[in-house]
């Protein structure tokens, strides 16, 4: 039987907080109680039929709610969202409430079929999906105005009323996984199924991408130290090294993609259907009909969207980029002026006067990435882009251009201009362990010890106080709530992009790059742990498929790591000494040869398939029976519909038959109804006898159910 929203409780002894709902203090009245109620109505009448409850703090306020459901109504709200769980034969299908026996570990008693991060993922789901009815505005507000069909979540977000919402944590599951996770110092594979099931596919999928990409480093690290020691002052023989390079960066990749697809079939989320995509909370316009939807939103000329993107953020970007390389000449003009000291001065202060520019510039670099960062977050809003993916893809476009050229720029001009090997090892170096060490300290230990400091001074602040309440999770709400915001991967998967540059790209005049990598990574698994569970409020989880434009930006890397290292290949004195008469022989040589890597690499990424062939194998069954039940349902509907009609036919038949003879009668048809042998045979007399009853109370409302006696042309027999 199909469960109905009206039959699901909204009442539950044991209330389970999930989620926290902050409002703006002072908020009015009847503006808690309108959303509020519309929280707990029920879903055939607009609510998220979710369960809500106060939470005094610590100065009387009720600003601070808790939000919850009954098991109920997160399973209907699971087949909702479309969440896909392995069933008994260990196949993975979309959870549905009325087969859900069929799925593996279900029970009705068992509570931990859904995780708790798939519980607050559903009441994120409900919440950002109330929509406004027939109200014109937020009551009490009356310049906050709404329109039918738009998520009023997102508009007291946008006009300050609610303040934040986050998903609670789970402290007795939290101090299990970072027991495991990074409670013991040990080299070796993460808790990426626990991840998952804690803080969700997006933040897991960036943990096991992070691993993967540490693992596949070590070759390139177990190659280079040997290299480096033994050929360190020879910067000319690094041909071998180019040459590995330029597979390695390939075949990983490649390999990536099929470990992704493992991971996310076994997690479900490679299944998961793609939901139709709101508007952003930022987006603004004048209100219209939006052509799918029917429903009225702001709409913005797109038009009015280019001239803004090509007349003002195009030409700030270049400008930027201008600044960048203006920089960069700055950085050089250190260079020399540090390297006349050392020849004036040959002592060990003037030799680690050497170092000094590119530490600076390394400095800078961070610097002004973080400056352009806001920047290009400020440009991308003001943009008005309609839809949250657009909004990322432009804003990942400008920050990958701007630190692409602002932290490659300088090597690419000192390998291909200055063609200095040395200067361009040293630099190198300096970029790649200063950005490393500054990032650790930004990211990480600088959060975690602000974070520590407030905490000290919450618990001697709450411990003060003498209050009736659950001080335990008054303690634990008032702790998160002020904790910072972990605003996604994009700063992480930003990291390992340009870490990637620079091993792929140079590494070859600087072998111990991916050693240092090595070091990095390892230690970024433990700090990125860390702040995971310590620094930052717990994200709602997001399910993907993959690591999204990030897999782009890799690969487009990888491409400008061919030519780099096909040029720096070119450049080295072996190959220079093949081609003693002409330079132009060398340079079409090397470009043939580039030419011909990178049809290589295409056809290497269009032969290996991107999943591997159980997985293949198992989605194209998985399509397939999805098709068969389609099409039996298709038939079951098309023979009900048939039936009905032929019964509605065969009924009518009868029924003029008795209405010519004047003598309309249903105990000859209720007497074959219980007399046949057949079920089937025993339904459609039944079916008849209903038939004939109603055709006959059309005629005659007034009769019985022995048919009209009233009227004059017939008798009841």
């Amino acid at each position: 039987m199909k469960e109905s929203w009206s039959s699901v409780d909204t009442l539950e002894t044991n209330f389970r907080p999930l989620v926290v709902i902050e409002l703006a203090k002072g908020t009015k009245e009847e503006t808690i109680e309108w959303f509020t109620k519309r929280i707990v109505d029920k879903k055939t009448n607009g609510g998220a039929q979710l369960l809500i409850k106060p939470l005094v703090t610590e100065n009387g306020g009720e600003n601070i709610y808790l939000v919850g459901a009954s098991h109920l109504r997160l399973l209907l709200g699971a087949e909702n969202v479309g969440l896909v769980k392995e069933c008994n034969d260990n196949s993975m299908r979309a959870f549905t409430y009325s087969s859900r026996k069929t799925f593996k570990d279900f029970a009705d008693d068992n509570q931990n079929f859904l995780t708790m991060s798939e519980c607050q993922y559903i009441i994120k789901h409900e919440l950002e999906n109330l929509r406004a009815k027939d109200e014109k505005m937020i009551p009490g507000y009356p310049q906050a105005k709404l329109y039918p069909g738009k998520s009023i979540v997102r508009r007291l977000l946008t006009n300050g009323i609610l303040v934040q919402i986050f998903p609670l944590h789970d402290r007795e599951e939290l101090k299990k996984l970072r027991h495991t996770w990074y409670g013991q110092v040990k080299i070796g594979y993460q808790p990426l199924d626990e991840i998952r099931c804690y803080f969700g596919e997006t933040i897991a999928l960036y943990f096991g991408f992070l691993e993967y990409f540490t693992f596949a480093l070590i070759p390139m690290a177990v190659i280079g130290i040997p290299y480096y020691v033994f050929a360190w002052e020879d910067y000319d023989k690094y041909v071998m090294f180019a040459t590995f390079n330029l597979l390695w960066s390939t075949v990983i990749l490649e390999v990536w993609k099929r470990i992704c697809a493992v991971m996310t079939y076994r997690w479900g989320t490679l299944l998961m259907k793609r939901q139709f995509e709101e508007p952003r909370p930022g987006f603004h316009g004048v209100l219209g009909i939006n052509p799918v939807t029917g429903r009225e939103e702001p709409v913005y000329s797109s038009i009015k969207r280019q001239l803004r993107i090509y007349l003002v953020s195009v030409p700030f970007v270049c400008l930027c980029l201008y600044f960048s390389l203006y920089v960069m000449m700055i950085y050089f003009d250190l260079e020399q002026w540090a390297l006349d000291y050392h020849e004036e001065n040959k002592s060990n202060f003037s030799s680690l006067m050497l170092y000094v520019p590119s530490i600076i510039y390394a400095v800078v670099i961070e610097i002004m990435n973080r400056i352009y960062r806001y920047a290009a977050e400020f440009l991308t809003s003001w943009e008005n882009h309609r839809l949250e993916s657009s909004y990322q893809n432009h804003l990942i476009l400008k920050v990958l251009v701007f630190n692409f050229l602002n932290c490659f720029a300088s090597l690419f001009y000192i390998a291909f201009v200055l063609f200095d090997m040395k200067l361009l090892r040293q630099s190198l170096a300096t970029l790649l362990i200063t950005s490393q060490i500054l990032n650790q300290f930004a990211e990480s230990l600088l959060p975690y010890w602000l974070q520590k400091r407030y905490m000290k001074k919450m618990k001697e602040r709450m411990h003060s106080l003498k209050m009736d309440t659950d001080l335990s999770l008054v303690e634990q709400v008032n702790s998160e709530k002020e904790m910072g915001t972990y605003f996604g991967t994009f700063d992480d998967y930003l990291e390992l992009f340009l870490q990637f540059g620079y091993v792929s790209l140079f590494s070859c005049v600087y072998p111990l790059a991916a050693v240092f990598a090595v070091l990095n990574n390892i230690t970024e698994i433990y700090s990125d742990a860390l702040k995971m569970c310590r620094v930052y409020k717990r994200p709602f989880a997001e399910p993907t498929a993959n690591i999204g434009v990030w897999q782009l930006a890799f690969e487009t890397m990888s491409v400008i790591s061919v030519v780099t290292n096909c040029i720096l290949i070119g450049m080295s004195p072996q190959v220079n000494a093949l081609f003693p008469d002409s330079k132009m022989d060398l340079i079409l040589t090397v470009a043939l040869v580039e030419h011909l890597l990178l049809a290589i690499k295409f056809v290497m990424a269009f032969v290996i398939p991107d999943k591997p062939r159980d997985i293949q194998i198992k989605l194209a069954k998985l399509e397939f029976e999805s098709l068969e039940a389609l099409k039996q349902q298709e038939r079951m509907q098309l023979t009900a519909m048939h039936f009905a009609v032929l019964l509605i036919l065969y009924g009518i038949r009868n029924f003029h038959c008795l209405y010519q003879k004047g003598n309309i009668s249903t105990r000859a048809l209720t007497y074959q109804a219980q007399s046949a042998e057949n079920g089937f045979l025993r339904l459609v007399s039944i079916l008849q006898l209903f038939v004939l009853s109603q055709l006959a109370f059309l005629i005659c409302p007034e009769g019985s159910v022995e048919m009209c006696a009233h009227h004059p042309s017939y008798t009841i027999t």
